[in-house]
């Protein structure tokens, strides 16, 4: 594989991540002034932010006005400090062939804004290079779970933090499993007798995939030691100066994988050709496959998995101990000399507040950020949610580990299902590893 491609298919997979964070700012209800107030209210406000993102900003039209969960916290920050957040887009320019990252990049070396959305390469990259702020001084860290500074904290730094934790799991119907007789499986011997049953029993593809969520397999049954079993720091120092490999670690997931490819458990390379969702979904819902995998804010979503005519479960992925969530994170990082910095500061502290994290996570029903900020969810996601107040988790993106995670293993995951060996895959890896170390 040519270096430059792997370099930018591996981005196209890490775009994912913000898509997701994307999908999942929701719309709500609020009651606000009328429009011509609120452009008032604007222009009176004199202090400027600079958010760069994904996303354009609801624009209000009046009482009732649906804003997302995000724009609400937004609004609460301007309100507080007398300011106005201006949104700048990555959709809203024209970057031609340049990646979601590419711009990010770009615009945080050259002090272009101010707050930023980041995915975890670009976390990682801006932070070994300093050109975050350490989020440790905010009020509200002092509330983040564990498993935020785990994943967002680069060189001792604590360089991103987002609204809301995305876990990964396996979306199930259990009613089909039950027709079989059939226990949710929690190990990958268990997983593979599940797929065995159902084949035999003329279900032709029991896995739902896309080209994106497989490697959560991988992750699942490499990392379950790693980060439970009270070494995950001695570990990751270890691969980051390579006297550890992470193909020792990941081999067994890709034999996993290789295995349920080669026995018609998924069916690769249709897989390969779909999207999220939108290509395996239809037959999950149709009760044709009874297991697909997706994110968290799937099972909340009536687009998506949030309405379906069966008993759904969402349970984590196979593992040597148990079913195991995976977890991957976004955040929102400050340009450490950004020029409205005092203010910026001020504005990440406040929608990242308990008060702002309870209203957010409550009209998305997510897993907050805050270790005081909890939310119930829907029955569907109870036995991954039971997971992770457990701290039993594995991560998929970890900006302390020097060789990207999620897009790389993404990428080595599709050279899988196009017909490379795992050797192949491995040897890979072992040259990223070394790339990163030089």
């Amino acid at each position: 594989m040519r270096k430059n491609q792997h370099r930018n298919q591996s981005k196209a997979a890490k775009l994912c991540l913000i898509t997701i964070a994307v999908i999942s700012l929701t719309s709500c209800m609020v009651r606000q002034d009328s429009l011509q107030n609120l452009i008032m209210d604007e222009e009176m406000k004199t202090d400027v932010v600079n958010l760069f993102g994904p996303m354009e900003k609801s624009i209000p039209n009046g009482v009732n006005t649906a804003r997302s969960a995000f724009d609400m916290t937004i609004f609460a920050a301007e309100e507080k400090w007398n300011l106005s957040v201006e949104y700048r887009t990555y959709t809203a320019e024209n970057y031609q062939e340049k990646t979601y990252d590419d711009v990010t990049l770009d615009r945080v070396r050259n002090r272009m804004d101010d707050l930023y959305l980041l995915n975890p390469d670009t976390i990682q990259i801006l932070g070994a290079e300093g050109r975050l702020l350490d989020l440790s001084i905010l009020e509200s860290a002092k509330n983040l779970r564990d498993v935020v500074k785990m994943a967002n904290t680069v060189d001792g730094k604590l360089v991103a933090i987002p609204q809301e934790i995305v876990v990964h799991g396996l979306f199930v119907n259990q009613d089909m499993f039950e027709q079989y007789n059939l226990e949710l499986p929690h190990t990958p011997e268990e997983f593979l007798e599940c797929c065995r049953v159902f084949k035999e029993n003329g279900i032709e593809t029991p896995v739902g995939a896309n080209r994106w969520w497989l490697e959560n397999f991988v992750f699942a049954l490499a990392y379950a030691d790693l980060y439970n079993g009270g070494t995950a720091e001695e570990e990751i120092e270890a691969l980051n100066c390579g006297e550890k490999k992470y193909s020792d670690y990941l081999r067994p997931g890709f034999m996993f994988l290789k295995e349920l490819m080669d026995k018609g458990y998924v069916d690769a390379e249709t897989a390969y050709t779909y999207e999220a969702i939108e290509g395996e979904g239809p037959d999950f819902l149709a009760q044709k496959t009874p297991i697909v995998m997706a994110y968290w804010g799937a099972a909340n979503t009536v687009t998506a998995y949030g309405a379906p005519d069966f008993t759904m479960k969402v349970i984590g992925f196979p593992s040597s101990r148990g079913q195991m969530p995976v977890i991957s994170m976004t955040g929102y990082g400050i340009v450490a000399d950004a020029e409205n910095r005092e203010n910026t500061i001020k504005v990440l502290d406040s929608i990242l507040s308990d008060e702002s994290l309870q209203v957010y996570s409550e009209k998305n029903r997510v897993i907050s950020p805050s270790k005081n900020v909890e939310v119930e969810c829907i029955p569907a996601l109870q036995p991954l949610n039971n997971r992770v107040k457990e701290n039993i988790y594995v991560l998929g993106s970890n900006a302390g580990m020097k060789l990207e995670q999620w897009g790389n293993v993404c990428i080595l995951v599709r050279n899988l299902m196009s017909g490379a060996t795992v050797d192949e895959c491995m040897e890979e890896l072992d040259r990223l590893q070394e790339e990163t170390l030089k």
